[in-house]
């Protein structure tokens, strides 16, 4: 769920608005809903007796989970930067309408 968050909103965020720290926050918002409920999603799972999220034991840490999001937060910042820097540079373009003489 997270992953599809970041593909469809991270980079549209970033070449929408024109301040990237908005961009950043609304990227923010929307990840941290979204990593809610499926963290919501898993753990109901988990405690139906599904170990693929979380592992069985409840006192080992579920660093996997931590690093696919961590890796999934950070490419959802990457992108958002390189939007914005392709906004700004379609924002930026000049148009010459004089003629050359």
């Amino acid at each position: 769920m997270i992953a599809a968050a970041t593909i469809l909103f991270a980079f549209p965020l970033g070449f929408f608005l024109r301040n990237r720290l908005s961009a950043y926050v609304a990227y923010i918002a929307i990840f941290a809903y979204c990593f809610t409920f499926q963290t919501l999603y898993l753990l109901r799972a988990w405690v139906g007796d599904s170990h693929q999220a979380f592992p069985a034991d409840p006192e080992t840490l579920p660093l996997g989970y931590l690093g696919v999001t961590a890796g999934i937060y950070a490419v959802g910042f990457l992108l958002v930067t390189i939007g914005h820097r392709v906004g700004a540079k379609r924002r930026t373009r000049a148009v010459d309408l004089d003629p050359v003489t």
